[in-house]
Formats: C-alpha cells, sequence, structure tokens
C-alpha cells in the first residue's frame, strides 16, 4: 500500500541544513512519506510570540530551548542563572543561533526534536 504524501502546512521544522540532528529529523519526517513546511530559522527567525508558543508547546522552559554548542552563549553570559526568561529571549531572538534545534510542530504538538528520534512522537502513524 503506497504511502500517503500528508500536506507540508500540516508539519513545519525550524531547520538548520548545517546540525546533523537537525538533517536526520528531517530525514525521518520525509521516511513517513511527509514533505515538511521548511523554515530556516537562522535566515528567517521566529517572532518572540511564536519562539514563546513553540517553547511552551513543546513544555520547555526558556533555558532548555537555549542552545551553548557553537554559540554566543558563554560570550554573552547566559549561563548566569539570574537571567530572566525575557532576556534570554532577547538573546534568542538577537543572535537565533542559541534558538536549539529542530523543532517541529505537527497536528500531535510539538517537540524539541533531540535526538532525532523525538520527532517520531509527534508524526501522524
Amino acid at each position: 500500500m503506497p504511502q500517503s504524501t500528508h500536506p507540508s502546512a500540516d508539519i513545519t521544522i525550524y531547520h538548520n541544513p548545517a546540525c546533523g540532528t537537525s538533517r536526520n529529523t528531517l530525514a525521518l519526517i520525509r521516511n513517513a512519506g511527509i514533505e515538511p513546511r521548511i523554515v530556516e530559522y537562522l535566515k528567517a527567525p521566529p517572532t518572540r510570540p511564536e519562539l514563546v508558543d513553540l517553547i511552551r508547546r513543546a513544555g520547555l522552559g526558556v533555558r532548555d530551548a537555549l542552545r551553548e554548542k557553537g554559540t554566543l552563549y558563554h560570550e554573552l553570559g547566559l549561563d548566569n542563572q539570574s537571567l530572566t526568561d525575557d532576556q534570554l529571549l532577547d538573546a534568542m531572538l538577537a543572535n537565533p543561533i542559541l534558538i536549539n534545534r529542530p523543532f517541529v510542530v505537527t497536528p500531535q504538538g510539538v517537540r524539541l526534536c533531540r535526538p532525532a528520534e523525538t520527532v517520531l512522537q509527534i508524526l501522524p502513524s
């Protein structure tokens, strides 16, 4: 029985093509017969309300959505635990490389797909 291709509007990946985990997540989505809407968030970052919504819907705290490796995390002093969520969001919006990836949005939910296999939890069966 052939797999149906689901409309891309149903699934969105906030993708960084330079990131292995992001590429693997995209491959898993495509392997399921789905061509997602791809947002290269370094070129087209989410708005503040979109980022807040992604983090909230994924069940994360703002600090959990911050990426340390290969970013300005330490240079900007973001390891300072006294920083507020608003200050962390400001840094993420000013430097989108600080947004951990990939976030995937489907009708079944939102996940920060690290490891990539996490995406399988929210793909249609």
